[in-house]
């Protein structure tokens, strides 16, 4: 056990892998990275891992970016630009820029932290926190890197206990009794179970405790291995299982919960069924999770827009919003509203109808128009009269509609549509 009363966090980096274009969210990544994918009302996804580090004491923190990374290059430079760097405070852009080599971009997630091992060097830290940026979640990584250095583990991984058989598109641990790794499997058709909790299995979150003098040595000899894929799940982690020791931590020991919660939350958002409902879920009368925690805020890029604003009060004109979240700068013009997730400055007219919609900022929804069980990408201009959502085949022809009845819209969509009319 560690005898320096300094928290590990403030030893600690974290290094946040965000380079991934998440294609199963079809059109919605066309033009941004999955961590830059809006979520919530207010924040993107990519909030929840550098909230969580900043919540945990984390002041020290990377975000390594490829695919169309500069939606999310400016909502960090905006809404994460709070770091003083005379504090000790950092928060580095790490684009894939040929670094190591003219024709090398990013080979994989391993690849990444390697090309830009000068640059956590001069960060001065003891223990390097590996994130992935593309999921949901509320998590204290201080009781992680607590475990981590207690087992004097060469590795921490991070682990969610779910169903067995539901863990198939998971990389899973086999664990012992005191959670010591013993295999890592990826998406095996059998998971193995927890020991004592055989109908459970323990899968991997993505997340990764290394000492970074540790890392930094296995890293250099990573890429001089030809056969590699340079990956952290397919070659850092099976590696260490075999000839080091790998622990898990189990998520449900650091998760932040709502305080009525009995489960700890966390979503993979990265379909737009999973995208859409877990948007929806949030106008539930008590949601699993919290926004309204100011004991664990999400940080991010508050753009200045005036409250929202509901006009009109006539019996078929009625401006309104019922069990849903409406954003700053919304107006709500004799539309009826129920179920929905409005992100800022979302403007709807007069006889419209939004029925279990996620709208993304600046969107336009003109008069007398009906959308159901939609998600509408930002900037889009719903025409007037436009029904989406209660013929499945007729919006097959023009819109993106998921096996479960979901309807994704995009202003291309639409522009095709209108050429066709």
């Amino acid at each position: 056990m560690t005898t320096n009363t300094t928290r590990l966090t403030q030893r600690s980096m974290a290094f946040v892998l965000a380079g991934g274009r998440g294609s199963r969210l079809k059109e919605l990544t066309d033009n941004r990275v999955k961590p830059a994918v809006y979520f919530g009302g207010k924040t993107r996804i990519i909030d929840f891992a550098l909230s969580n580090a900043m919540n945990s004491g984390i002041r020290k923190m990377a975000v390594a970016t490829q695919y169309k990374a500069h939606s999310l290059i400016r909502h960090c430079q905006r809404g994460w630009n709070f770091f003083r760097a005379e504090r000790n405070e950092f928060l580095d852009i790490l684009p894939a820029s040929q670094r190591v080599d003219e024709k090398m971009w990013y080979e994989g997630t391993a690849d990444a932290v390697r090309q830009n091992i000068d640059i956590v060097d001069s960060y001065d830290i003891d223990y390097i926190l590996i994130l992935a940026g593309d999921h949901i979640y509320k998590m204290d990584y201080e009781v992680m890197l607590r475990q981590h250095v207690e087992a004097d583990a060469d590795v921490t991984v991070g682990c969610l206990t779910v169903p067995r058989m539901d863990a198939t598109a998971f990389g899973v641990m086999n664990v012992d009794a005191s959670d010591r790794i013993t295999q890592f499997l990826e998406k095996p058709a059998d998971p193995p179970g927890i020991p004592g909790d055989e109908d459970n299995a323990l899968a991997s979150m993505g997340i990764y405790v290394f000492k970074w003098s540790f890392l930094r040595e296995l890293l250099l000899e990573d890429a001089d291995n030809a056969n590699s894929s340079h990956d952290f799940g397919g070659d850092i982690i099976p590696n260490i299982v075999k000839n080091g020791k790998a622990m898990a931590h189990r998520f449900d020991h650091s998760c932040v919960r709502h305080e009525s919660a009995t489960e700890s939350y966390w979503r993979d958002v990265g379909t737009v069924d999973a995208f859409w409902k877990a948007n929806i879920d949030l106008t539930n009368f008590d949601p699993d999770l919290d926004l309204w925690d100011r004991n664990w805020p999400i940080w991010t890029y508050f753009e200045a827009a005036p409250p929202a604003k509901f006009i009109h009060d006539q019996a078929d004109r009625r401006g309104s919003a019922v069990s849903s979240l409406v954003s700053g700068g919304c107006v709500v013009s004799g539309t009826e509203i129920r179920n929905s997730l409005l992100f800022t400055q979302v403007h709807t007219n007069s006889f419209a109808v939004l029925d279990h919609v996620v709208a993304l900022p600046y969107v336009e929804v003109a008069r007398s128009a009906r959308l159901k069980n939609c998600v509408v990408d930002r900037r889009v201009f719903i025409p007037e009269g436009l029904v989406v959502g209660e013929d499945p085949e007729e919006d097959a022809k023009w819109f993106r509609v998921t096996d479960n009845g979901i309807t994704l819209i995009t202003q291309k969509m639409l522009d095709k549509r209108a050429a066709t009319k």
